[in-house]
C-alpha cells in the first residue's frame, strides 16, 4: 500500500480541492489508515478523487467530505482509502529478503517443524508477495515433509485483495518471476485480449488465505507468527503512528521471529533494544 509519488495532474478537469477540503479529507485519511498526506500532495488527492465526485454526481469536494461523514458514507469511506493508495509489486522485489529467507530463515525453522509456522505478508497489494513466499517455500524444499505452515496476507484495500484471491497475472505483472518458476508454479489459462494471462496453481493457493485487514485496527488473529514482511507500507505512516506498530508487531512475533522492512524503513531508536538486526531492512525479534 504506497502513496505514489509521481502523478500526472495537467489532464482532468473538474471542481477544485479547496484547503479546508483537503484538510478534511487528510484528517479522515490518518484516522482511518494512518495515512500522513502532505499538502504538496493536495494535486494528488485531486485526481484520485476527483473520478470518485463524478461516480457519485457531486460537484464539489465540499460536498463530497459530507458524504463520507454521513451515516450513508460507509462503503465510500472504503473508496476513498483505495483511491488514495497505490498498489504496486511484483515477484521477488527486493529480491534479497528471499535470499535471507531461503538462506538464514528456513533453516532455523526446519527445527521447529513439530509446530504449527505462520507467515504474514502485511500490505501484501496485488498478491505477488505471498505467492513470491508461498514459491520460496517450495523451491526450498521446506514443504517436503507434513508441516503446519499458512500465510496471511493482508491488506486495506478490498480490491486488491479480490485479485490476489483470484491468483492470476497478466503477463505485464509477473515481472521478477523467472520462466522457469512460472512454468512451474503458474498455468497459463485463456485471455481476453492479446497479453497472457497466468494462473498460480492449487498448491500456492492452498498456502495462502487473503484477509482485508486495516494495520490500525484491532488484529483478530490469536497465534504468533513466525515471520512477517511489512515492506514499503510504515513508510507513509507519521512517527507516532509507525512506533504504535513496532510495538504491535514485537507482541505478535513470537521470541527469534523475523521482520522484513521495505528498503526505505527503519525500526524506530525506541525499538532497536527489542530487535536486532540481521541484514539490509531485516530484523529479528530478542529472544530474551
Amino acid at each position: 500500500m504506497n502513496l505514489s509519488d509521481q502523478e500526472s495532474f495537467n489532464s482532468l478537469s473538474g471542481p477544485s480541492l479547496d484547503d479546508q477540503s483537503f484538510k478534511r479529507i487528510s484528517k479522515f485519511a490518518y484516522d482511518a489508515a494512518g495515512l500522513s498526506i502532505a499538502s504538496s500532495k493536495a494535486a494528488m488527492v485531486r485526481t484520485r478523487l476527483a473520478r470518485r465526485l463524478r461516480h457519485l454526481g457531486l460537484n464539489s469536494f465540499g460536498a463530497y467530505c459530507d458524504f463520507i461523514q454521513s451515516d450513508d458514507g460507509g462503503q465510500e469511506r472504503i473508496e476513498l482509502i483505495s483511491a488514495l493508495t497505490t498498489n504496486v509489486s511484483h515477484f521477488y522485489r527486493e529480491n534479497h529478503h528471499f535470499k535471507l529467507l531461503t538462506s538464514q530463515v528456513l533453516p532455523d525453522l526446519a527445527n521447529q517443524r513439530n509446530r504449527p509456522l505462520r507467515f504474514w505478508s502485511a500490505g501484501c497489494s496485488n498478491g505477488q508477495e505471498p505467492y513470491s513466499l508461498a514459491v520460496s517455500l517450495y523451491e526450498s524444499g521446506f514443504l517436503n515433509t507434513n508441516t503446519d505452515l499458512k500465510i496471511l496476507a493482508s491488506d486495506i484495500d478490498p480490491r486488491v485483495i479480490d485479485f490476489a484471491r483470484k491468483g492470476e497475472y497478466p503477463e505485464r505483472m509477473i515481472e521478477g518471476l523467472s520462466t522457469e518458476l512460472r512454468e512451474r508454479y503458474f498455468s497459463e489459462v485463456p485471455s481476453n485480449n492479446s497479453e497472457r494471462q497466468w494462473s498460480a496453481q492449487e498448491s500456492l493457493r492452498k498456502l495462502i488465505s487473503f484477509r482485508r485487514l486495516n494495520l490500525l485496527d484491532t488484529w483478530p488473529m490469536q497465534g504468533q507468527f513466525d515471520v512477517i514482511f511489512c515492506r514499503n507500507v510504515v513508510i507513509y505512516f507519521d512517527q507516532k503512528t509507525q512506533d504504535t506498530l513496532w510495538g504491535k508487531f514485537s507482541k505478535i512475533l513470537r521470541p527469534g521471529g523475523w521482520l522484513f522492512l521495505g528498503h526505505s524503513e527503519r525500526i524506530s531508536d525506541g525499538f532497536q533494544n527489542q530487535f536486532e538486526t540481521l541484514g539490509d531492512t531485516a530484523y529479528r525479534l530478542r529472544k530474551s
